[in-house]
């Protein structure tokens, strides 16, 4: 119902975009914050930096999922 709202009213596209925008803006949020609570700094990537790569694609793949949830698919 609301798809077809926004298509006939030519409101769709304007919509679409603050959502991706909304999203955008909560992903990267919440990297920072997860990499910061779980102590995956830059000292870490200056060290060892397979390690930073696992721990961040881990944190990544958890964002995407959060903000999946949370804002894409309800």
């Amino acid at each position: 119902m609301l798809y077809m709202n926004l298509l006939t009213s030519g409101k769709l596209h304007s919509y679409l975009a603050e959502v991706d925008k909304q999203a955008e803006d909560m992903f990267l949020r919440l990297v920072k914050e997860y990499a910061d609570r779980q102590d995956v700094t830059e000292q870490l990537k200056k060290d060892n930096p397979y390690e930073w790569i696992g721990r961040m694609n881990n944190i990544q793949a958890c964002v995407r999922e959060v903000v999946g949830t949370e804002l894409i698919y309800t």
